[in-house]
């Protein structure tokens, strides 16, 4: 019987440096070749080992970066955008949140617009605060505000444009590492403006599709993605109220004690938004607390309303409003409300589940 941990078994398989040996590996190189033995503890791990690492972007240092960047970077053809991608300091200096998401935070100043183009990633706004801008999806105009949830699914034409005198700034998420790592990016040029500049109150998108419940007979084949562009904060605000108001009442309602979430979903098939990202929003009564949790996959937290803490990999994070938290996959995570806590999360999920990878470990406290 081998004793030790499978990484001291794989360390113990090591071969004596023999010169015949050296030889053969020279070979192997030669050739492009990588002996698996030489390598089984980073191809085949006891446990996920992200390259990404726990981090936590403040809210209060990323606005006046943005903001200074919109006073320098014109935004137009070229740039596309002013998005200041969040870099994790694990992935070699990748604009990449996670091994699979993308985050940013997007700055648009005062009547500026951001031309329409369209690529194969599919992408989300959402909007920790103010109002004014309007993202222009296939031509509908969709109004962004506060606690708003936006999408932008793969190869839509989008372009954004600001009505109002004051600049706007957003949390932009994408599935563009992802989508690099299996090669399937293309990319097109739309118009140098957007081609609708009017700012109604509501996207025709929502017209047709956004009544909890009602589903057009117009449409009822399934949709990959959700067909409703924006799921305003009003009804996320409700449900989640509600939900804790059916705790106090005594009815099961709720994720966890004192622990409201939902999980925005596309109508024609009651999955995810979009087939490659999952998007949820969490409220925590304040002075509740989460299990610790892990799970295969990555995820990426902004802090909507409140304070807490997360523990993430057993460091304890204090949050704030705006604060943006990632967690790699399979990193410990669990969260601490010291106010009423409001936190908007995405995540891989849907791959995950889809290709039958789905792991999740609990530690319940007795």
């Amino acid at each position: 019987m081998t004793d030790g941990s499978p990484e001291e078994q794989i360390q113990n398989a090591e071969l004596d440096q023999t010169p015949e040996l050296l030889e053969l590996y020279t070979q192997f190189a030669s050739h492009h070749l990588s002996p698996l033995w030489t390598q089984t503890s980073d191809v085949l791990s006891v446990h996920p080992r992200s390259k990404a690492v726990p981090f936590v972007w403040r809210w209060n240092e990323l606005y006046p970066l943005a903001e200074r960047s919109g006073e320098l970077v014109p935004v137009g053809r070229g740039g596309e955008r002013r998005a200041i991608a969040l870099a994790n300091p694990g992935l070699g200096g990748a604009p990449y949140a996670t091994t699979t998401l993308w985050a940013a935070i997007q700055y648009l100043g005062p009547h500026e617009t951001a031309p329409e183009h369209r690529h194969s990633q599919n992408a989300f706004r959402f909007v920790v605060e103010g109002e004014g801008v309007w993202t222009v999806v296939n031509g509908d105009p969709v109004a962004m505000r506060r606690g708003d949830f936006l999408l932008t699914p793969g190869w839509n034409f989008h372009g954004h444009h600001n009505d109002t005198d004051r600049p706007m700034a957003w949390l932009d998420g994408l599935d563009v590492p992802f989508a690099s790592s299996i090669d399937i990016g293309f990319f097109e040029f739309g118009s140098e403006r957007v081609t609708d500049e009017a700012s109604p109150a509501l996207s025709r998108a929502e017209r047709l599709w956004a009544y909890p419940g009602l589903r057009p007979l117009s449409g009822l084949g399934e949709t990959q993605n959700s067909p409703i562009h924006a799921y305003r904060w009003e009804y996320t605000d409700q449900a989640l109220t509600e939900q804790l108001a059916l705790e106090d009442e005594g009815f099961p309602a709720t994720f966890g004690p004192g622990h409201a979430g939902i999980r925005y979903s596309n109508p024609t098939t009651g999955g995810d938004v979009m087939p490659t990202i999952r998007a949820e929003f969490h409220r925590l009564r304040a002075g509740t607390s989460t299990p610790t949790t892990n799970e295969v996959g990555s995820s990426v937290w902004q802090v909507f309303d409140g304070s807490g803490a997360m523990v993430v990999d057993g460091e304890r994070r204090e949050l704030d409003r705006g604060d943006v938290v990632v967690v790699p996959s399979w990193i410990s995570w669990s969260i601490e409300a010291e106010s009423q806590l409001d936190l908007f999360r995405f995540s891989d999920a849907p791959v995950i589940e889809r290709l039958g990878f789905a792991r999740t470990r609990v530690e319940h406290t007795r």
